[in-house]
């Protein structure tokens, strides 16, 4: 009886919306109208119709799958393809969705006793037992889009599917419930609390909808209580959290949980607008996950279309190619608006991202908006490919450049890489250190078994990407010495106070090809061999940089860090910073290799005399 009453109740809600969309109510313009179908069009091209799922090259970020190459068919974009046809209104187009949903709907694990209950494999050719592991993210990914097609589409399905769709979804919002994701894991907490809220209120089921409710209170008070998103300032998630929250203020009932919703909406627009640099129309840094250095075409556009085209990046016509923006209609709050506009002067935000328990300092981010660059960095950090610890933007000519700081391993980021720092305005004083008890290519994934690797080349990189033609490196490097470096309009000077590997003697290094220029700390470059990170009795590296405009640059390099000086006790490496016309800055970290946990209790900073990480 109550599949039946929540489908009589629905049933007449979407007639209204679809009616609605057949008459072109879906599009608010001819342009965004235009967008989407263009976007459709590249997504048709991909379309396989043998497996009835889209397909495009393999690409992954690393983790979850062991496929390495070739063709593959993905879940979550044939779902979010399948809503898109549906969103065509395109009677003919209705054929190929009802396949897709059927075909991809069977590839869920739907037994409540199985151990990947409610998920996807992220590929056809990876069946969930064959992945490394199953992501559990899944049922939160495909469930929001099986959630579109049941809030819009559903009168056009055949009742057969329709049923299938529903139990989809609640065999994906069950999962949910079950992994019960805490609030710190902010896409996913979002994203999951909008399937279980928004099914539960649509399927009239009060135990999904209460723990949804629950799910977003506890999220609010995480998240006020830090004052920020624990993926903080992220290019990739704050989007996927803002496009979550829109959905939520979109289709969410409950007027208590609307109110918060509400607030976190803004709380997640405050930290964008925050740190967009209009300049460079950069997001600037620290980024606790971020996929690419340089902000997409894609975010700007979402930006764009956010303001109401007040801050204005891409073409008008580019803006609207989009497969949901004519869906999700993310608003930014209009006294926010301009800080995507313009930057009337130089300013410093200096924020707590994550506040943490008793005896460990808060996770707090330091940004720098100059008119010619900005610069940010995070006190406490690690150096995994999806983080952007220390990283700087700057114009160079019509394009934009970036530097970030990395730490490879035979050429790929090394997850155990710690990172520290202290930063007021354009200077940042920081060091690295190795942490004996995480990963290699991520954080937790991958544990680095008895804290030893093998490697035939591990080093600190400062690199540069984007637009970088324009820069100049010197050609020869010494260690010793500081290197400048010239960033557009920008001098960037380095020195490296201190650098030591265990019994290998670090070398400096610069150089250059047609992705990037870098200079390199080469800790080890040689014959494959174990490194050991529990048997080193040193292992760390001390540095300082320092950014201004070139007409306030000191005459040299040298002058910057004349007043730098590193002092050594038994487990400690100290590095002070005397500047001449600023406070002074103070920098402590281990310098032999430990866990996370020990290496943070170890670490210290002091700027102006007072303790910079309170």
């Amino acid at each position: 009886m109550k599949s039946k009453r929540w489908w009589a109740v629905w049933f007449a809600a979407v007639v209204c919306t679809s009616a609605a969309t057949e008459l072109g109510g879906r599009f608010s313009s001819e342009t965004e109208r235009q967008g989407f179908f263009e976007a459709l069009k590249k997504k048709d091209a991909g379309y396989d119709p043998q497996e009835r799922m889209i397909r495009r090259p393999f690409s992954s970020p690393g983790y979850h799958t062991t496929l390495k190459g070739g063709s593959v068919h993905p879940t979550r974009e044939s779902f979010s393809y399948a809503v898109a046809l549906l969103d065509s209104g395109e009677p003919e187009r209705l054929a190929r969705a009802e396949a897709i949903l059927r075909r991809v709907i069977a590839l869920q694990d739907q037994n409540p006793q199985g151990k990947t209950y409610g998920i996807w494999s992220w590929f056809l050719e990876e069946p969930l037992d064959k992945m490394s592991p199953p992501d559990w993210n899944w049922a939160d990914f495909c469930g929001v889009q099986l959630l579109q097609v049941a809030r819009d589409h559903m009168p056009r399905l055949p009742e057969e599917l329709r049923e299938q769709v529903r139990q989809s979804i609640l065999h994906a919002a069950n999962s949910i419930k079950r992994r019960d994701v805490g609030p710190g894991y902010t896409n996913i907490a979002i994203m999951g609390t909008y399937v279980t809220l928004v099914a539960g209120e649509m399927f009239d089921n009060a135990e999904l909808k209460d723990y949804g409710n629950q799910r977003l209170k506890k999220f609010y008070d995480f998240t006020l209580a830090n004052g920020s998103f624990s993926e903080y300032n992220s290019p990739t998630y704050t989007m996927v959290a803002i496009t979550e929250i829109t959905r939520m203020l979109q289709h969410v009932r409950d007027k208590e949980s609307l109110e918060l919703i509400r607030e976190l909406n803004r709380l997640a627009w405050r930290h964008v607008a925050r740190h967009f640099h209009a300049p460079t129309r950069q997001w600037a840094g620290p980024h606790s996950r971020c996929y690419s250095t340089i902000l997409g075409q894609t975010t700007l556009a979402f930006i764009q279309r956010a303001t109401g085209g007040k801050a204005h990046f891409v073409p008008d016509w580019e803006a609207a190619e989009s497969l949901d923006s004519c869906r999700v209609r993310a608003r930014c709050p209009d006294d926010l608006v301009s800080y995507f506009t313009s930057l009337p002067g130089a300013r410093q935000e200096r924020e707590t991202f994550i506040k943490r328990g008793e005896g460990r300092y808060p996770i707090i981010g330091t940004t720098w908006l100059h008119p010619d660059f900005a610069l940010g960095s995070a006190n406490c950090s690690d150096l995994w490919n999806q983080r952007r610890p220390l990283v700087a933007y700057w114009k160079d000519g019509e394009g934009v450049g970036a530097l970030r700081l990395r730490c490879l391993h035979d050429g790929y980021d090394y997850a155990s890489a710690a990172f520290f720092s202290v930063q007021d305005k354009g200077d940042v004083l920081a060091g690295v250190a190795f942490a004996t008890d995480g990963g290699d290519t991520h954080p937790s994934l991958d544990r680095v078994k008895d804290a030893t690797l093998k490697a035939r080349d591990f080093r600190l990189r400062f690199e540069l990407e984007g637009e970088f033609g324009n820069a100049s490196l010197p050609s020869a490097a010494d260690l010793k010495q500081p290197v400048r470096l010239m960033l557009g309009n920008v001098a960037c000077d380095i020195q490296v106070a201190r650098a030591v590997f265990g019994p290998t003697p670090p070398t400096l290094e610069t150089g250059r090809d047609a992705q990037s220029a870098w200079v390199d700390v080469v800790l080890y470059h040689g014959e494959t061999r174990e490194i050991s990170f529990r048997q080193m009795e040193e292992a760390a590296i001390v540095f300082a940089i320092a950014m201004k405009p070139k007409a306030e640059a000191r005459n040299s390099a040298e002058a910057t860090f004349a007043g730098l000086s590193v002092a050594y006790d038994s487990d400690r490496i100290s590095a002070n910073w005397q500047r001449k016309e600023a406070s002074a800055m103070a920098l402590s970290i281990a310098d032999r290799p430990a866990t996370f946990g020990s290496l943070q209790k170890a670490a210290s900073a002091q700027l102006g005399g007072a303790d910079a990480w309170r």
